[in-house]
């Protein structure tokens, strides 16, 4: 079964942890009284999470600085974990990368770092943490964050679905394959979140500094729940054991729409997809 109660006294490995819905999980789960394990690619970051984390009382029991696409890196980390501390209670893979682009202006680096980051980061934590959890045999959970752009078609986001649908694909087998184990499965489909991704999001081809695509970069932020909201959402959904945690009712409803409507969507996505390139290709 997944966690039904709280989180004081369960060992929680999180990735991305040094910022946006990453740090503020981790903080969540500090004031919760959870024995923390953070990683991060921004080591000064993660130093600060850490410090806060220990400030609110917790155990940050093992924390490292790495590149979740590393497969040796995750792999050394999880090793070192496991001989000094048994294995995790919640596995949290939260951290990721965005870049959007149409298909000419996406380079392969794009399609590359979308996959490496978004989908081969977690693929190496399950590989990792997973194993020792099933042979625990204390059941547990684990969560996968994927995007809005897991479940529909948003404009110039190939790339990036590519990615975030495959990661809900994964985590929907899971949550059948580890039931036997009790360990539950979720995945978080954020649309709009106040993070540093929102502000540094890679638009292939695209002049980020352009007043009029800032426009509606700033237009998108606006939207946005905090870091603190979609953590409570999370940790919510995490003691429910649901599969789909929203962080906002608007990709609910969208994906409802998808599913119940689909040739209404298909007409609207293509309308959304016109508006969108007007709007980041400015005319000069």
């Amino acid at each position: 079964m997944a966690q039904r109660g709280g989180f004081a006294g369960k060992r929680c490995f999180i990735t991305g942890a040094a910022s946006g819905i990453g740090r503020a999980t981790a903080l969540k789960l500090a004031a919760e009284g959870a024995e923390l394990y953070l990683t991060d690619r921004d080591a000064d970051g993660l130093a600060a999470t850490v410090d806060d984390a220990r400030a609110l009382g917790a155990t940050v029991a093992e924390h490292r600085a790495l590149d979740i696409s590393d497969f040796d890196a995750v792999a050394d980390f999880a090793a070192d974990i496991h001989t000094a501390h048994p294995a995790m209670d919640v596995v949290m893979n939260i951290a990721g990368v965005s870049a959007w682009g149409t298909v000419d202006q996406l380079t392969h680096q794009h399609w590359r770092s979308m996959i490496d980051i978004n989908l081969m980061g977690p693929i190496h934590v399950i590989e990792e943490f997973l194993p020792p959890m099933v042979a625990a045999g204390r059941g547990g959970h684990l969560v996968n964050v994927s995007s809005a752009a897991g479940l529909v078609a948003l404009p110039w986001h190939s790339a990036y679905s590519a990615s975030k649908y495959g990661l809900r694909g994964l985590s929907e087998v899971l949550r059948f394959d580890l039931a036997r184990h009790r360990i539950g499965v979720s995945v978080v489909v954020p649309g709009a979140v106040k993070t540093g991704l929102v502000q540094t999001v890679q638009i292939a081809g695209v002049d980020r500094e352009d007043p009029r695509v800032q426009k509606w970069v700033d237009r998108f932020a606006g939207h946005a729940v905090s870091p603190e909201k979609a953590a409570d959402k999370i940790l919510a959904g995490v003691r429910k054991n649901r599969f789909l945690i929203y962080t906002s009712a608007d990709i609910r409803a969208l994906y409802a729409f998808k599913r119940v409507a689909w040739w209404p969507y298909s007409v609207a996505m293509r309308q959304v997809n016109v508006l969108f390139t007007r709007a980041l290709r400015p005319s000069r």
